[in-house]
């Protein structure tokens, strides 16, 4: 499957919608099995038909029913950060409403994009949207910062709604507010936070947040793993988890794993890295032998033919000249982190 969105249709109008729309968004085109053209993917029920697809796609389009549509989905809705796009488009092709994951799964844009393609009125409900004031979810998705509790967007969104200003603390100064200025103002004393109705922390390091303050987090930091042969998942995740905990580090603000290609095959470092979420990027020894460590070993010299791998891995991902979490070493496993410059 290469398509990033599926349409159904249930009737002979909707099909010749959905062939309209599939070759417009060059989405998959599901059509009930007796209107279904040869391009389509028949079914017999819709029911069992996204049961099977809801979790495959990134966004999914209806021309059908509203009220069939939130029967047949109701069952795999998890949360807005995870749960795909979903639109409902009427067979006549008249409105395009955008009913799950509006900012985060991107359905308000995509009910945008099809009233631009058919003609029809997009319909959205987010108040925010309706407001026309920004939203903290969409700035952080729009700026590349990983939302730490996703249920304290309503506070920030309502504050927006109410024509309040929210404190940021960001010590870095990662996130862009000048186009924001009517919503944020800057603080460098996180005490403030506590004392006002909500607020937002951006940062790499973890913080003991007062109420109502919402956590987004940078993608600057990179991680860099050893291990010897045959070291299961669940042992290299205990050092790295032990530490990020134990340097104040966010785990949530590591971008991306990497290690030596010698070990491109390690499965329990490959499962790590999955349960993780990060991309596991593979160096040679050549590439790695390029990066002056603070802490080599002989003993990896004499096996891998380099001065270090966890440290070297790291300041590579990060493109670092300084390594930010020396190396740190279990029984058989050693981690170290740098920061991107």
């Amino acid at each position: 499957m290469s398509a990033k969105t599926a349409i159904y249709a249930l009737t002979a109008k909707g099909a010749v919608k959905a062939h309209e729309l599939a070759a417009s968004l060059r989405a998959d085109s599901y059509v009930l099995e007796r209107y279904a053209a040869d391009t389509d993917i028949l079914f017999t029920s819709l029911k069992d038909t996204v049961a099977d697809k809801f979790s495959e796609y990134e966004a999914h389009v209806f021309v059908a029913a509203s009220g069939i549509v939130v029967r047949m989905i109701a069952p795999y809705l998890k949360s807005k950060d995870v749960d795909p796009a979903v639109v409902v488009v009427d067979q006549e092709g008249e409105f395009a409403i955008s009913l799950v994951s509006g900012h985060l799964g991107g359905a308000n844009e995509l009910a945008r994009l099809i009233g631009d393609k058919i003609g029809a009125t997009p319909v959205i409900t987010t108040a925010t949207d309706c407001a026309g004031v920004p939203s903290v979810d969409l700035i952080a998705r729009d700026q590349n910062l990983v939302i730490g509790d996703i249920s304290l967007i309503k506070h920030i969104n309502a504050a927006f709604l109410d024509g309040e200003k929210v404190p940021v603390y960001d010590p870095d100064g990662v996130l862009e507010i000048s186009a924001f200025k009517d919503y944020f103002y800057a603080v460098d004393d996180f005490a403030v936070l506590s004392e006002s109705r909500c607020g937002v922390v951006v940062d790499w390091r973890r913080h003991e947040l007062p109420e109502r303050v919402l956590a987004l987090y940078p993608q600057c930091l990179t991680l860099g793993v050893g291990c010897r042969r045959g070291v299961p998942a669940d042992e290299i995740l205990e050092l790295i988890r032990s530490v990020v905990g134990d340097n104040g580090i966010a785990l949530d603000s590591i971008c991306s794993m990497g290690s030596i290609d010698a070990k491109n095959d390690e499965a329990g470092m490959i499962e790590a890295a999955h349960i993780l979420g990060l991309d596991l990027i593979f160096f040679s020894a050549a590439e790695l032998d390029e990066i002056e460590v603070a802490n080599p070993s002989g003993m990896v010299m004499k096996h891998m033919g380099v001065n270090g791998v966890c440290e070297a891995a790291a300041m590579k991902l990060a493109n670092a000249k300084l390594i930010l979490v020396p190396k740190t070493k279990s029984a058989r496993v050693t981690a170290a982190i740098a920061k991107k410059i």
